[in-house]
């Protein structure tokens, strides 16, 4: 009986205003989020009630209730409940306005692939076209691609089209609009992609979500 009223009462939120500034709100939840990251914006999260263990690369580390966290754009990141209890929390995903930087002359591949991408995550193509983009063979171009962002370009367009999926959704659009305006042609592998990602079916993500001014 508990393990259900509890269900009853976890709920998440999504806020987003015309800025592009998104506020999540994730209250007496114990869902995880693979390891992921956020090509556009920086994230900023203060834990409510309970705690998350944030994963970065090879370190973790456990914030608990009041504790702030900031995670830099395009950084790899897992979030889970810290002992397997239930958290509350809120995020807020603030776009970075600052042009991209290319660290080093090895990374200049990887960063025109990504904003590829960025740019047409529902194009349709696969890993040996993504490499003779950039003129790399595939290996080569799926190991630059991992170490400059993270993921591999297949994780990173999924993710892409997940992210621009949410925004056809707030902006109106039905659920199967939205799938295959982001280039998923199986509704079910839309919406397994999309809720491993939002943590919430596309379904609900539309009926959730706020968007204002």
């Amino acid at each position: 009986m508990y393990g259900e009223e509890q269900m009853m009462q976890s709920k998440i939120t999504y806020y987003r205003n015309e800025r592009e500034i998104a506020y999540i709100h994730c209250e007496n939840v114990s869902q995880s989020y693979p390891m992921h990251t956020h090509a556009q914006h920086g994230v900023a999260g203060i834990v409510l009630e309970g705690g998350v263990c944030i994963t970065c690369g090879k370190v973790r580390q456990i914030f608990d209730a009041g504790e702030w966290f900031y995670i830099e754009k395009d950084t790899p990141h897992a979030i889970e409940p810290a002992e397997d209890k239930t958290y509350s929390l809120l995020s807020i995903c603030i776009p970075d306005s600052y042009p991209v930087s290319v660290k080093a002359e090895e990374d200049t591949d990887a960063e025109q692939l990504k904003q590829l991408i960025l740019g047409a995550p529902q194009r349709t193509w696969s890993i040996k076209d993504m490499a003779c983009s950039v003129s790399l063979s595939p290996y080569h171009m799926i190991r630059k691609f991992r170490k400059h962002c993270g993921l591999t370009p297949h994780q990173f367009q999924i993710q892409c089209r997940v992210r621009k999926a949410q925004n056809l959704l707030e902006e109106g659009r039905s659920v199967v609009e939205a799938a295959y305006a982001t280039g998923f042609c199986d509704q079910s592998h839309f919406d397994r992609c999309f809720h491993k990602i939002v943590r919430l079916t596309p379904v609900e993500y539309k009926k959730t979500v706020k968007v204002f001014p």
